[in-house]
């Protein structure tokens, strides 16, 4: 545990509060965090998850972006389903991205090829349907956090094994209430 771990924790853990209310104001926290996570996760060898942080934050600057175009229902922003026919391109784009990531990163010293690549990969599909505001963003978190408390324990990142911990109940909590505002 270091300094900085509890200082990214402290972030994240704002930037999850915020995105489960609906608030744009999610993403400035959350840009601090991605940032201070791919330090953390590129020196503990996570390389999948470490790079995966530039993309968060990419991710966090658009959503800033299109999230403060969105319609917006007493000061949060308005949520949609995503259509059925659509699952079939999330699996398998997820899937096959996890495949690669995880051919790649064993090319190199990374301390958890599969669940790291596993980890990133399905984060990338979350992050795009968090930022086109889909109620089903929410239940593929939950399981990409209960995949992360496993991946940043067995790296002895306790904080932030502890932090996905608590991501996991705010997904929970989230996918309930933009369910009912959907």
């Amino acid at each position: 545990m270091t300094w900085l771990e509890l200082f990214a924790s402290a972030f994240g853990l704002a930037n999850m509060l915020l995105l489960a209310r609906r608030s744009v104001w999610n993403f400035p926290c959350g840009m601090v965090m991605v940032a201070l996570f791919a330090l953390i996760f590129f020196q503990a060898r996570l390389y999948a998850v470490a790079g995966l942080q530039l993309f968060f934050l990419a991710a966090q600057i658009h959503g800033w972006w299109a999230w403060h175009r969105a319609p917006a229902d007493a000061g949060s922003v308005t949520v949609r389903r995503l259509e059925a026919r659509h699952w079939p391109l999330v699996i398998l784009s997820a899937t096959l991205l996890s495949v690669a990531a995880a051919a790649l990163l064993r090319q190199t010293d990374a301390a958890a090829p599969i669940a790291d690549g596993s980890v990133a990969a399905w984060s990338l599909a979350a992050q795009l349907l968090t930022n086109l505001r889909m109620v089903e963003s929410w239940p593929l978190w939950a399981a990409i956090n209960v995949a992360s408390v496993a991946l940043y324990a067995s790296q002895s990142l306790w904080v932030t094994a502890g932090l996905y911990t608590l991501f996991l109940g705010i997904a929970l909590y989230s996918w309930r209430t933009w369910h009912v505002a959907a």
